[in-house]
């Protein structure tokens, strides 16, 4: 790891529905790039990219509504949302089309964000993006079985027990050394597992309004499966994809492809945040193909 990864970058922040929300932003020529963090995340966690993408992009990264150094409201958190708070941050203050790219939960989120908001989007990058397909849950259970998930998800739907359930599993999670753990299974290079890495997930979870996000993640509705989202898709998609992932698995990526066959995909030997864990690679990757599509389309 060269010391360019150890840059230091300036908070900013900008209204969004009356809700504060905190990016930071390096570079001043080439296309706009837009990264997107994962659950639990931040921007802290491209600190690694922006260092070197930086050199050759305007280089956003944002901390979604409910997470990092933005403001966590008690709210139903879905990826149209966070579709809605991209498209503004692309109108109101980068005022210009992006390379969105999304690790996880912020995958979907940008997902979403290019079906539904073509004309801001020139690229999609998915980094292990989070969701299941139509066809994860098909398996078919004897009738008893239905019956007794049925009684368990109504049980676990009331609100005392969502309470009660999430305070418990948060106060154990945010733990530091819990975070570590949870961390130490899905990266594969267990060095790259650091204590600021550590502290960067820990802090926000001290925020007023964390517990509530972290609760309203057993409220929310399920949104658009994979496929019907890969469906409406009209965009150039490259697929980074830390092969080692144990949640998102390299099959997931290939899943992606049948459903999308022009997407680019590129396996890294590393688990689910191989920007963060392998991030010379996955830069390499990532400017290369956007030099692609810049060629082929023309710069904006």
């Amino acid at each position: 790891m060269t010391a360019d990864f150890e840059i230091e970058l300036q908070s900013q922040y900008w209204q969004w529905q009356g809700r504060r929300i905190h990016y930071v932003q390096k570079g001043d020529q080439g296309e706009n790039l837009l990264l997107v963090h994962g659950f639990g995340a931040s921007t802290d966690h491209w600190r690694k990219n922006i260092a070197e993408l930086s050199q050759h992009y305007r280089v956003w990264a944002i901390d979604l509504l409910g997470f990092g150094r933005s403001q966590k409201p008690q709210l139903t958190y879905t990826g149209e949302l966070w579709r809605d708070q991209l498209q503004s941050f692309c109108q109101e203050v980068i005022q210009a089309p992006v390379f969105v790219a999304g690790n996880s939960l912020g995958g979907y989120a940008a997902l979403c964000f290019a079906v539904d908001c073509p004309d801001w989007v020139r690229g999609l990058i998915l980094v292990n993006c989070a969701g299941p397909f139509s066809d994860d849950t098909q398996t078919v259970k004897p009738a008893w079985q239905q019956q007794i998930a049925a009684l368990q998800r109504q049980i676990l739907q009331l609100p005392f027990v969502i309470e009660i359930f999430s305070w418990v599993l948060f106060q154990q999670m945010r733990q530091r050394s819990q975070i570590r753990k949870a961390l130490l299974k899905v990266y594969k290079d267990p060095t790259a597992v650091t204590d600021r890495l550590v502290e960067e997930i820990y802090q926000p979870s001290l925020d007023e309004g964390a517990l509530g996000v972290f609760s309203a993640v057993f409220k929310s509705p399920p949104g658009r499966k994979l496929d019907q989202l890969l469906q409406a898709l009209d965009r150039p998609l490259l697929l980074l994809w830390g092969a080692a992932d144990p949640w998102m698995t390299a099959g997931k990526a290939e899943k992606f492809r049948h459903y999308y066959p022009s997407a680019a995909l590129e396996l890294v030997d590393a688990g689910h945040c191989p920007h963060d864990e392998c991030p010379e690679v996955v830069n390499a990757m990532l400017h290369g193909w956007m030099q692609q599509q810049v060629s082929a389309t023309g710069s904006f």
